[in-house]
């Protein structure tokens, strides 16, 4: 049995015309003889009568009082309202279907209500749908704890039930359908001559996910990775195969051949504020106390630089002013820049490569854009800059290494 795993996102399944083009992709695979999976997220956005945002703003409104267990209760109906209307479409057109809940699908997750982890699938009713030739429709973004409990994934665990389920079902493929077209070079809404991709690793859009794009989430990649399963990442509304996310040893393009490059994208996160602490003389352990301090008030750290005068990080701006607060309740005298941005140059082929700092460094200096801060891994260099140059600093990145080509 060939199996593929289809995922749609809120705005494929929002509209009547939306929904035309999801049945016109799964008819197409069921003509080509897969198998096939729909993991379906809620409809539509904030708004919209069933999207998650319009459900949490709903209990907002009607004593904003529920508990972490009862919010995930009433999120849950959001994909189970999908589910049910794209199978009465199918059996419509006489395919026949089953729709599954999370926990019936065989997810099992911790207790960690609103973002729970996967702690296993087992997807015995998914393969004994699908032996009987039926489609299986699964709700995304949820799962049950052993105790029987309701869980949610947290912000796009759609993808990840999507990839999890490709994984434990062995599929020959998972896609991605989202509104637009792949995975492009950087944000289209800033860098106008932005171009999608053909094929990315699973390293390179796991960091581009991480950094800032939101075409898929970065524990869907990391699911997938793990298991090999190649993804595709394509538009509800085109026809073209969009962008392939496997290992580089599948980096085959029919048109080009060998896919070889040094970046492949551009990405960035905006509203940070950067925080210096600086080490007074004979101060012991005051790296440990920063972070201790951070990690006891919940305050999400990153872009960490170390070194024996001091520490520099970033927070996001609204945890800013909390930031600093704690630390200048524990003796401390932090420093900080708010209205930050982090740009980063992500690609699979940096490690090792002499002159891409350089280059980073000479496009921003020629642009006038100052670095404030700047760290690196073996397949992405960060920069932080103020926000009013993170605009500036895409493009000129973007060009400086020649993605529009």
């Amino acid at each position: 049995m060939r199996i593929m795993v289809q995922k749609f996102g809120g705005t494929s399944l929002s509209t009547v015309q939306a929904r035309e083009h999801v049945l016109r992709h799964i008819k197409r695979e069921l003509e080509a003889g897969l198998s096939l999976v729909i993991v379906v997220s809620a409809m539509g956005r904030r708004g919209e009568p069933y999207a998650t945002d319009t459900l949490l703003d709903w209990a907002a409104q009607n004593g904003n009082s529920l508990s972490a267990r009862e919010k995930d209760l009433l999120l849950c109906c959001g994909e189970i309202i999908s589910a049910t209307t794209l199978s009465s479409l199918l059996e419509h057109e006489n395919i026949p279907t089953t729709v599954l809940t999370g926990a019936q699908a065989g997810f099992v997750t911790d207790d960690n209500f609103g973002n729970a982890r996967i702690l296993d699938v087992r997807p015995v009713r998914v393969l004994e749908q699908l032996q009987k030739g039926r489609v299986v429709i699964v709700t995304g973004f949820q799962g049950q704890t052993e105790s029987g409990d309701f869980t949610t994934l947290g912000r796009g665990g759609s993808d990840t039930s999507a990839t999890a389920l490709g994984a434990a079902l062995h599929a020959e493929m998972v896609d991605i359908y989202t509104d637009v077209n792949g995975i492009l070079t950087a944000d289209p809404r800033i860098v106008e001559d932005a171009r999608p991709l053909t094929v990315v690793s699973y390293a390179e859009i796991c960091n581009m996910a991480h950094q800032g794009a939101k075409v898929i989430h970065p524990r869907a990649v990391e699911i997938a990775m793990q298991s090999q399963i190649p993804v595709r990442v394509r538009s509800t509304f085109a026809d073209s195969e969009g962008t392939l996310v496997t290992h580089p040893e599948g980096f085959q393009d029919v048109q080009t051949g060998i896919v070889d490059r040094y970046v492949t994208g551009i990405a960035y996160v905006s509203n940070v504020t950067q925080i210096t602490v600086d080490v007074p003389g004979g101060a012991d352990r005051l790296q440990l106390k920063v972070f201790k301090t951070m990690a006891e008030n919940s305050i999400s750290v990153d872009f960490i630089n170390v070194t024996p005068s001091g520490v520099v990080y970033t927070v996001f701006d609204s945890d800013s002013e909390k930031a600093i607060q704690v630390l200048q309740e524990i003796g401390l005298k932090p420093h900080s820049l708010s209205g930050c941005a982090k740009v980063s140059v992500i690609g699979g082929g940096i490690n090792g490569v002499p002159g891409i700092m350089a280059r980073i460094v000479e496009s921003l200096t020629l642009a006038d854009i100052q670095i404030l801060q700047s760290a690196d891994s073996n397949t992405t260099i960060w920069v932080l800059v103020k926000k009013e140059d993170m605009v500036q600093a895409l493009r000129a990145l973007h060009a400086s290494f020649e993605l529009h080509l």
